[in-house]
């Protein structure tokens, strides 16, 4: 199911552009755009790729309608060439990229759109738009999953995120390992598994906290998770064991101290009869505040905010720039956003072990491959028309496999160079 889109959430400049270069004779001129970032955001080891199977449903849906047409041209954005034009839009080139899970780096050329001048550069927003944001909360949630070693991460961030934007962050956050989303949305369009049970309001409608709990265990059974911190947590854990017994599948800590609290709860939870009792936690977690815990009884994780935010880097900087012209090379040479022209081919060098130690990005040509690399693009469109996709597990486990390849110290949370270096090999 696709999200419901609009040909003009772009920017004005695109279409200005499309109708210079049909007034001038060069919208037909074949040309490639690649995305890529200059630097990770500070702090950040590796970048994940994410979004690029929404992306090709947008792309293959990019349309302008009458509504849209008459708006353009009684604004005074397009005349009546380009309204033309645009009325018979649809993209015919070819998109490639790397895979869904995947790690990048500064110069690794995750995207490259080619076709018509006019008809790629008017993908430009649409596709940094997505895969900014996407890749940002894949690469935060990766790290969280990574932080929790082994445990449960439950997202669940949609009060925190525009509407649309927390379906799409609930599916990054699946790609990139956690277990579940509360997104009713995200798990109808993308399959995610949802969780949920009941808030603080939900006691708080009760005349008493044991009445609450009481209704709840009656409404989902002994396997609910039973929310213990409205008032006082420990009287809410002998409460939530009177009502639902030892066998209750789980209590949630939303506040406080956690290290603390998740310590004397699992010791309440096994002097009165409830070892097999789970205990969540959740309440404004990032990376950090999940690896602070690695030590102590907790089960499972809820974070929200930081995720549907990328903890901090709420986009993955990337660019979408023009890099070849009718088959020949084409350079920006600002100063601090230079580009390295023509097409690029690019592979992930490895030991005979599985280790990633290099990635090669060539110019207008191709590597010389040797046993254990691996080449990382992969076809998306060709000629406007999507190639089959593999699913959201698949990427999700993908990304695992990449996260395994990498040196040890590139999963480190503190700030560091990326995790391998990248080499770009420039045309001649």
């Amino acid at each position: 199911m696709s999200t419901p889109h609009s040909s003009l959430l772009t920017d004005h400049y695109e279409l200005t552009m499309v109708s210079a270069a049909l007034r001038d004779g060069t919208a037909d001129r074949q040309c490639v755009f690649e995305v890529f970032t200059r630097r990770l955001p500070t702090g950040r080891r590796y970048g994940v790729v994410a979004g690029t199977a929404r992306l090709v449903e947008l792309v293959r849906d990019f349309r302008f309608d009458d509504a849209e047409l008459a708006w353009l041209r009684e604004a005074g954005v397009v005349d009546e060439q380009t309204a033309a034009w645009l009325s018979r839009f649809r993209f015919t080139g070819d998109i490639e990229g790397y895979a869904e899970g995947e790690l990048f780096f500064p110069g690794s050329p995750i995207l490259t759109v080619s076709g018509t001048f006019a008809e790629c550069v008017l993908l430009e927003t649409l596709a940094l738009s997505v895969l900014n944001h996407d890749c940002a909360i894949a690469a935060a949630a990766a790290r969280m999953v990574t932080a929790a070693r082994g445990r449960t991460v439950i997202e669940m961030g949609s009060r925190r995120a525009h509407e649309e934007a927390a379906v799409a962050a609930a599916r990054s956050a699946y790609l990139a390992g956690f277990g579940f989303t509360s997104n009713l949305a995200a798990g109808q369009r993308y399959g995610i598994p949802t969780a949920g049970t009941a808030a603080h309001a939900f006691t708080l409608l009760h005349d008493d906290e044991s009445a609450a709990f009481a209704s709840q265990v009656a409404a989902q059974g002994k396997g609910t998770t039973l929310l213990v911190d409205t008032y006082d947590i420990a009287q809410g854990i002998r409460n939530a064991i009177a009502v639902a017994g030892p066998d209750l599948r789980a209590i949630r800590i939303d506040s406080g101290d956690l290290s603390v609290l998740a310590h004397h709860s699992r010791e309440l939870l096994d002097s009165l009869g409830a070892t097999e009792t789970k205990i969540i936690v959740s309440g404004d977690l990032d990376e950090y505040a999940i690896a602070a815990l690695a030590a102590e009884p907790v089960d499972m994780y809820g974070a929200g905010t930081a995720v549907v935010t990328g903890s901090g880097a709420p986009t993955a900087g990337l660019v979408y720039k023009l890099v070849e012209v009718d088959g020949r090379p084409v350079v920006k040479r600002s100063e601090n956003k230079a580009t390295v022209g023509g097409r690029k081919v690019a592979i992930r060098r490895h030991k005979p072990t599985g280790t990633a130690t290099e990635e090669i990005v060539v110019s207008q040509g191709v590597p010389d491959h040797r046993p254990n690399d691996r080449l990382l693009q992969r076809s998306y469109l060709v000629g406007g028309e999507p190639v089959e996709l593999p699913g959201l597990v698949e990427s999700r486990e993908h990304l695992r496999q990449c996260l395994i390849s990498i040196p040890w110290e590139g999963l480190k949370l503190s700030a560091g160079d990326p995790t391998i270096p990248v080499t770009v090999v420039p045309t001649n």
